[in-house]
């Protein structure tokens, strides 16, 4: 589980494309506290199938540093740029961050016999209104009212 210290903030880096895993590494590498979530994909070649971590979040890369440390990162090759929001660096809040987390380890859960299609429920550990727009079996899909994004998450 990732933690971040009481005095920086989660940030949004933009890499190069295909670098987002390696730039993680580099930062880490430098004490940087850095999140780069992977998914498991089997890619079939001709002559072979092969398990690979792919990102979640392509030419992507969340970083927890102080502001005063911030031109850090540009150390790493294949750092382009923060992500900015209305003219400020993009901030990812702790709670969005573990939430992610517990997503990928399949331990964000939520009561199935109360849900159906077009409730509005809180997310798991996201503490974010969302509408359910569709329910998979035992996994839920709902649509963040803010972002219009839609996640993802078990049922119990």
């Amino acid at each position: 589980m990732i933690k971040s210290s009481v005095t920086a903030h989660w940030h949004v880096l933009y890499t190069k494309p295909n670098t987002s895993l390696k730039v993680a590494e580099r930062l880490a590498d430098l004490g940087v506290v850095v999140y780069a979530p992977t998914r498991t994909e089997v890619r079939q070649w001709s002559d072979r199938k092969k398990k690979v971590q792919v990102p979640m979040l392509p030419s992507m890369v969340l970083v927890n540093i102080a502001e005063k440390n911030s031109n850090l990162v540009f150390q790493v090759p294949g750092v382009v740029r923060y992500l900015f929001e209305q003219g400020t660096r993009a901030k990812v809040q702790d709670n969005e961050v573990l939430a992610m987390q517990l997503y990928l380890e399949g331990k964000a859960v939520l009561d199935q016999a109360k849900v159906q299609v077009g409730d509005t429920v809180e997310v798991p550990k996201l503490e974010k209104k969302a509408t359910v727009v569709a329910l998979q079996g035992k996994k839920c899909l709902a649509r963040l009212e803010r972002l219009g994004a839609v996640v993802s998450f078990q049922l119990q």
